[in-house]
């Protein structure tokens, strides 16, 4: 933009020229976008830091958590959100390919990395969901005492955890009052577990080869194993049954770390479905010439800066919650 002086001479409204640093101004406003979004996503990650710090021996380990892999049953520790992490790094692969082919003028190719860029977008966010669906359901159960510490169970032999249902007892008339056609679960409560603490402690009576297993860590760096009578002490200290993982319990251990889990990725998911949403704009107006008939293709690469940032910040993400 250019303004006229007094004294007849074009100047700039900017003192370095109009294009500082050779960026046009659209491409300038999304890099001032991205370093205020950095200074987000770091303020969090560093509260995610601090927390963890602080209760450093009552954090869920990470290998224990993310075990699960769609269709497959089995404990295959963090190999899904390997997965995810490569198709999302390899989007941006595509992403730059795109914009190198938007530089030479070539339409069909910047239409074709820009689809695959797109399907491994939607790819991430579609396993995004699946991996909160599965964290938010759990998959063993717990037990929750009335200081809000998490007890696990575990095959005293294997050392495995055990799942309630493979040991709790039925008591039929332990929750009767509590059917769907009496009224009460609806009024008076949130949806039932599938049992309850006495018949998790019946259960667990019952079986002399299962121990639990308190949140805390300790030296050795695995969660400290109680013996069968320190269990059965424990036990009697029980509140109620935790299933999954939400913002108020976790079957896990800490309740924070899951408060952090689904704000943190949830907020970097919303911005990879953001991204999906623009990147879908931009190839739609590249399939209709929109861009050739411009004469570049600047857009594609203002996108690209927004998705090789939204990449680079999973890259942290999953650094402090699945590695360290």
């Amino acid at each position: 933009m250019d303004t006229t002086v007094t004294t007849g001479v074009k100047e700039n409204v900017w003192g370095g020229g109009n294009r500082p640093l050779g960026a046009s101004y659209g491409k300038l406003m999304m890099w001032f976008f991205l370093v205020s979004d950095a200074l987000t996503f770091s303020g969090f990650l560093a509260a995610y830091g601090f927390s963890r710090f602080k209760f450093m021996d009552i954090w869920p380990i990470a290998d224990e958590v993310f075990t699960h892999v769609p269709f497959f049953h089995g404990n295959y520790p963090m190999i899904y959100v390997a997965f995810m992490t490569f198709i999302l790094i390899m989007s941006s692969v595509t992403m730059v390919l795109a914009v190198d082919a938007g530089h030479k003028m070539k339409q069909k190719a910047v239409i074709w990395y820009m689809f695959a860029t797109i399907i491994g977008g939607a790819i991430f966010v579609g396993s995004q969901a699946w991996e909160w669906a599965t964290f938010i359901k759990g998959d063993y159960g717990a037990i929750e005492t009335k200081g809000g510490r998490i007890l696990q169970f575990v095959n005293a032999e294997t050392g495995e955890r055990v799942a309630l249902a493979d040991f709790a007892k039925t008591i039929p008339s332990e929750r009767v009052d509590h059917e769907r056609k009496n009224g009460i679960w609806f009024y008076g409560e949130t949806a039932l577990p599938s049992f309850s603490v006495n018949e998790v402690v019946a259960g667990f009576k019952a079986n002399p080869d299962i121990l639990i297993r308190t949140e805390t860590i300790g030296e050795d760096g695995h969660k400290t194993l109680l013996t069968r009578q320190e269990s059965l002490d424990k036990l009697s200290d029980a509140s109620q049954v935790v299933e999954g993982a939400n913002l108020i319990h976790n079957e896990y251990g800490s309740r924070l770390f899951a408060d952090f889990f689904f704000f943190i990725t949830g907020f970097h998911g919303f911005h990879v479905f953001s991204g999906v949403v623009i990147n879908l704009i931009i190839f739609f107006n590249v399939v209709l010439g929109t861009y050739e008939k411009r004469g570049h293709y600047e857009m594609v690469e203002k996108v690209g800066l927004y998705w090789h940032f939204v990449d680079l910040v999973w890259v942290f993400v999953f650094t402090f919650f699945y590695l360290v």
